[in-house]
């Protein structure tokens, strides 16, 4: 291009599609970011750089891209402030804030995990020990590669442990007296009052193929619209649930509640065959389908479960039998306000009470299940969930008392070498799916102050309180009664 800005300058133009041609190309330099030299022009702006995968043909094997992503300066000053379910971070990683990790207290939990994860320089690398179930673990580790690509530059070096079966697997009461050891930190997708499981958002925020969910964001928008098809006074004056029961004694003893012959307490339940739902192509358990009746049921598994946030989404007023785990967002929701408590040992009269009570004030009703969906469509963004992550491995960080070194047997992970060579369907297109497609334009949410040690037991016994007060209202079977 240089002979035309020659002429340009010059005058020497023969014909006027010569100067048109010029005005093309400076047209096409302005829009495309080209320079007039036939080099890029550099943009500022994170947005403008859009990651793809780099796969290699079928011929070769393929390996990580050799740089880091770019690293952009974010704008700090358009950082909100983290959720409230945030400040929690600072009580999970309380064990250790006297002792801090050293790599010894760390590699005492390798037999209690499924993997190790290492960050190295931007890099990251994995250890798998042992195998788990269904695709846990590569759906985990994809989260942890999106937030690397989300926020590149800003995730410190870090070592630490991940556990993916069900139940905790650190009891407190193993590391109580005073000769006791250091507990070992391993992170885990839910913990209890008696555990000391580091929680960490779950694999289905990035899909869980096995059973057809999609990941959280296509999903989200996809319970959005199903939550408009029937308005919550037309919807079915029952409490759903739908899952599989025989998963846990106590699902199995919530399947007694389901209308007969002799009792209607309420509830229609549904058991949930997955063998037979692979084979019709998931004809009965689409999610964005299940909001039907003005009230949903939540109950745990063999642990906590992942239906927890799908429940709450439906805009229903969800009846919450209580539960003896949580995850990472759970402790902030509030009864009464965000669910409706329902008694674990009377369940079935205590979901009678609570659908003849919704039913007859029902715009109190309409007023907690919107509360529960709206605590999830603002405070469950994925922008929050990958915030979550980087505040509680940022603060782990800040524990570690090593620089952390890649073992022996530990392979470095990337995008490309999880989605390029993935066949199976639809993993290959959930991950694809779910991929960071730009670095944030900001810096991650503004993490609030830790909870008092008073703070925490006020919350405790609050919602302790609203537990016994809504079982003496269902002792009145008196739904006048009931002052809300």
């Amino acid at each position: 291009m240089i002979p035309y800005l020659k002429k340009l300058v010059t005058g020497q133009f023969h014909s006027l599609f010569t100067l048109y041609q010029v005005a093309v190309f400076l047209l096409q330099s302005i829009f495309t970011g080209n320079s007039f030299f036939g080099y890029k022009s550099q943009k500022l702006g994170s947005r403008s750089v859009a990651y793809e995968l780099q796969c290699s043909d079928g011929n070769t094997t393929q390996i990580c891209p050799l740089n880091n992503p770019e690293i952009f300066d974010t704008d700090n000053l358009s950082a909100p402030q983290c959720p409230e379910y945030f400040r929690w971070i600072y009580e999970d990683l309380r064990p250790w804030k006297r002792t801090g990790l050293t790599r010894e207290i760390v590699e005492s939990g390798i037999d209690k995990a499924n993997f190790r994860i290492l960050v190295v320089d931007g890099k990251l690398y994995m250890d798998k020990y042992s195998d788990v179930f269904q695709t846990r673990d590569v759906f985990t580790v994809w989260g942890i590669l999106q937030l690397l690509k989300l926020y590149p530059g800003k995730v410190p070096d870090l070592d630490f442990l991940f556990h993916c079966g069900d139940l905790p697997v650190i009891p407190r009461s193993d590391y109580m007296g005073a000769n006791a050891s250091v507990p070992p930190p391993v992170f885990h997708y839910c913990r209890d009052d008696s555990t000391l499981d580091l929680v960490f958002p779950d694999w289905s925020f990035w899909g869980w193929p096995e059973i057809n969910i999609r990941p959280w964001v296509s999903l989200k928008n996809e319970l959005k619209k199903g939550n408009k098809k029937i308005k919550w006074r037309k919807r079915k004056p029952y409490a759903h649930w739908q899952g599989n029961s025989w998963v846990s004694d106590n699902r199995g003893d919530l399947m007694k509640c389901n209308v007969t012959d002799k009792n209607d307490w309420n509830a229609r339940l549904y058991q949930v065959n997955w063998e037979d739902e692979i084979k019709t192509g998931f004809k009965h358990t689409n999610l964005a389908d299940q909001c039907t009746h003005r009230y949903k049921i939540y109950i745990e598994g063999r642990a906590w479960s992942v239906s927890e946030k799908y429940i709450l989404a439906c805009d229903s007023m969800t009846l919450l039998v209580k539960p003896q785990f949580y995850d990472f967002f759970t402790r902030s929701l509030q009864p009464l306000v965000h669910y409706w408590p329902i008694n674990n040992n009377n369940k079935c009269q205590s979901i009678q009470f609570a659908v003849d009570w919704g039913n007859s004030y029902q715009n109190e009703a309409q007023r907690i299940g919107r509360a529960g969906s709206n605590f999830i469509k603002e405070g469950l963004k994925m922008e929050n969930v990958y915030d979550y992550m980087y505040h509680t491995l940022n603060e782990y960080a800040k524990l570690m008392k090593y620089k952390p070194t890649v073992p022996p047997k530990a392979i470095e992970l990337c995008s490309e070498t999880m989605a390029c060579s993935e066949h199976e369907e639809p993993n290959k297109r959930f991950k694809v799916e779910s991929m960071v497609k730009n670095p944030s334009e900001s810096s991650p949410c503004i993490l609030a102050p830790p909870y008092s040690r008073n703070e925490i037991d006020a919350m405790k016994e609050k919602q302790e309180s609203i537990r016994k007060q809504v079982e003496e209202w269902e002792g009145s079977e008196d739904v006048r009664k009931v002052n809300y």
